[in-house]
Order: C-alpha cells, then sequence, then structure tokens
C-alpha cells in the first residue's frame, strides 16, 4: 500500500505514531510519505537545523517526509495555538491535495481536530480513504484544560468533530471508554476501532550508565513524566508523608519536570518530606534505565471522567520494561493493569489509598514481584507492541481498501 501519514508532529519531537510507526509499515513492505510541520514542540520554537519555508523534503531513515509551514506556538496563549493549528491545516491540505503522491490511504493522527479537517479534504479531492486516529477527545479536552471556554466555541468545535467523524473511512481509539463515547455521540460501532497504543520500545531498550546511580537505597517507588495540574502529585507528597510513618526504607522517586515541579520540591522541603526525592527531565534514551533500575512504577492523574477513559501513554512504557505498577487512575487504565495482573490499582487523589497499595508492594517477596513484572511485559508484547499495533492497522487498511473493489 502507498499510505500517506498526516500528522502535526513528528520526529524529531515527542510524539506517539511518528517515524517508528512509519519506519514498522515500510519494513513490513508498504510505501509510506508523511505531511508534517517544521518541528517546534513542545516549546514553540523552531528546532535548530530548520528554518521556516514552503516546503522542505527529508529522508529519516528511509521515509519521505515533507515538512509545510506553519505558525509555531506552544504557550498558554489560546490565540496562538490557534494560529498553529490552523497554519498547518491550510499547508497540509495544500500539499496534500496538489503535490503529494496519491496514495491508497491516509492515516490522520489527531490532535489537533484541524490535522483531522485536512484529512478529510485530502481524502475528498484526492478521492482516498482516510483513517483517523483520535488520541484526545475534542471538545472535551479543550474544556477540561480551559484552552476554550466559550459554549458556542465548544459547540462549534464539537459539530466539526462530527463532520471530520462522519467522513473518516473509519476511527482507531486508545481505549475501550473512547469508544462507548463515540457510540453515545452517533458514530457507528462497526466504524469504531480499538488499537492500543504502544511505547518508544528501541529507546526503553537502552540503559546508558550515565544513570545508573540515580535513585537511592531502599525500595523505590518511580514516578516518571510531566509534573503539570493533570497529574496531581501532591497525592504522592502526602502518601509518602504517611508512609514514612510506618516504613522508612520506602521512597517515592519523582522523574521529570513541568509547571508543578518547583511547587512540589518547595512542598516537600517545607514539609520535611524524607523519603521523596526529585530527579531531574532526562533524555527519552536513558529513561529506560532508571525505569528499570525502580522496584515499582507509578501512574497517577487527579480524579476526572476524562481520564478514567483513557490510558497514560506511561502505562505501555512501563509494562514494556517489566516492572510492577500501581495504577491510582481508575476506569480503562485500571483495568488494563487488572487484565495484566501486573500491579495494584487505587483511586486518583487518595493518599491512603496510595499509601496502602505502595506498603503493599514493599511488603511482597522479590518472586512475587518479578512474576508481577513478567506479567506486565508478557501483556504488553501479546497485545500492545508496535508490533501487534501495526499489524492490526496494516489489516485494517487492507480491510478498508478491499470494501473498495
Amino acid at each position: 500500500m502507498k499510505i500517506l501519514l498526516l500528522t502535526q508532529w513528528f520526529d524529531p519531537e515527542p510524539t506517539f505514531k511518528g517515524l517508528l510507526f512509519a519506519k514498522t509499515l515500510q519494513e513490513k513492505g508498504h510505501e509510506v510519505e508523511v505531511i508534517t510541520g517544521f518541528p517546534n514542540y513542545p516549546d514553540g520554537k523552531i528546532y535548530d537545523g530548520y528554518r521556516m519555508r514552503w516546503l522542505k523534503r527529508e529522508d529519516l531513515d528511509g521515509v519521505r517526509v515533507n515538512r509545510v509551514p506553519l505558525y509555531p506556538s506552544h504557550d498558554g496563549s489560546a490565540l496562538k495555538r490557534i494560529f498553529n493549528y490552523i497554519s498547518f491545516f491550510f499547508s497540509a491540505t495544500l500539499f496534500g491535495i496538489f503535490f503529494a503522491k496519491k496514495p491508497d490511504i491516509i492515516y490522520v493522527y489527531h490532535p489537533p481536530l484541524t490535522v483531522g479537517l485536512a484529512g478529510a479534504l485530502i481524502g475528498l479531492f484526492r478521492k482516498t480513504p482516510f483513517v483517523c486516529d483520535i488520541q484526545d477527545l475534542w471538545p472535551d479536552t479543550l474544556r477540561a484544560t480551559g484552552m476554550i471556554s466559550s459554549p458556542s466555541a465548544l459547540k462549534l468545535v464539537g459539530r466539526t468533530c462530527n463532520w471530520v467523524y462522519g467522513r473518516a473511512a473509519h476511527i482507531v481509539v486508545l481505549s475501550p471508554g473512547f469508544k462507548n463515547i463515540l457510540i453515545r455521540r452517533g458514530v457507528s460501532q462497526d466504524k469504531l476501532t480499538v488499537i492500543y497504543n504502544w511505547c518508544d520500545e528501541p529507546a526503553l531498550g537502552t540503559f546508558p550508565e550515565s544513570t545508573m546511580d540515580l535513585l537511592p537505597k531502599g525500595f523505590n517507588i518511580v514516578f516518571a513524566g510531566n509534573m503539570g495540574h493533570a497529574q496531581a502529585l501532591s497525592t504522592v507528597l502526602d502518601a509518602a508523608e504517611i508512609v514514612g510513618k510506618v516504613e522508612t526504607k520506602l521512597n517515592f522517586v519523582l522523574v521529570g519536570s513541568g509547571v508543578q515541579c518547583d511547587s512540589l520540591k518547595q512542598e516537600a522541603e517545607d514539609r520535611n518530606i524524607q523519603n521523596v526525592y526529585f530527579v531531574p527531565r532526562i533524555p527519552m534514551s536513558e529513561v529506560g534505565t532508571i525505569l528499570n533500575s525502580a522496584d515499582a512504577l507509578l501512574v497517577h492523574l487527579r480524579k476526572d471522567q476524562l481520564f478514567e477513559i483513557t490510558i497514560p501513554s506511561k502505562t505501555q512504557a512501563y509494562m514494556a520494561i517489566g516492572k510492577p505498577i500501581i495504577m491510582a487512575v481508575g476506569g480503562d487504565a485500571a483495568k488494563l493493569v487488572t487484565a495484566a495482573d501486573c500491579g495494584l490499582c487505587c483511586e486518583s487523589q487518595n493518599e491512603k489509598a496510595l499509601a496502602v497499595e505502595a506498603l503493599k508492594l514493599k511488603n511482597l517477596s522479590l518472586s512475587e514481584l518479578n512474576n508481577l513484572g513478567t506479567n506486565a511485559r508478557t501483556y504488553y508484547e501479546r497485545k500492545l507492541s508496535l508490533n501487534v499495533g501495526s499489524d492490526h492497522f496494516i489489516a485494517l487498511f487492507n480491510s478498508l481498501l478491499l470494501k473498495q473493489l
């Protein structure tokens, strides 16, 4: 197949379905062409080595990548973010209609919604089916994050979503919860498929020595990733304080950065919490080492209905590395951990429950901990891996093309 991969974010930017996905599709015998923007995420500044112009063609590990212009921005300004999305929409649509090779199928990575609009228009003009991979539910996320609060604007976004979904040949979602919501919104069940995300397996498989000694002595429960409002990590400080009163060899290690990082550090210092450690953000190529050195891994988000229908991306990375997990998120993510029998689950933003589960893990034998880790890795390899996920996409693409014959 000739596959057009349409995404606003692509390597070297951090992305879920980027170069790794494109290379895997090509390794399985398909031709991939990418339309994306000039790299500027997450800081909103064009990366070194790139200069904005009408078009830049690249060959990345054998994948043909076309970079089209956009307004670079990723700050708190809703207006600038809208310009960022709309500028890519116009550039990608024009290039996809008039300059890209005619594909057999178009794969669209959503968010933002404007990429779905571009895919719909390119598909319409090129008479090509497009598959929309929904990673973020709009307008729900816009409302929850406060990016858009106007009821009329949110209603317009919702109508646009419905139009894109109606035009799509098929829709892929990352969790059963997403699927159920779209069915309630009128999308046909036959048009929806759950394909779980995978993780950056090559990056997690390398263990540089530079990160070998970052963890303290004792039983270490590691959280790795963004420290923002959505993660509600003050609950972890509360749980650590509770744990510290009964167990001195259990530590919570928070790895990464984010808007709440400095305030969390200050809070831990002010409260003299001795069993919480902070490790600065490290390159993705080194994350595998620190995860592999942990005794258990933590997922935590604030209590919110929107988060209960998603599966945080770190879940797959944690499972692939083969460590026991504490899942402090309800809904689909907790069901996944339960199905894999790879850890313990507790309620979000419940410090007492988190403390109890942490102590339970600490008190397990080494063989019991190893069994949970083995279960995690086995489930990932059988159900969630890049190889499994890409095969699902290829089978879906083939079935859509057969329907056209």
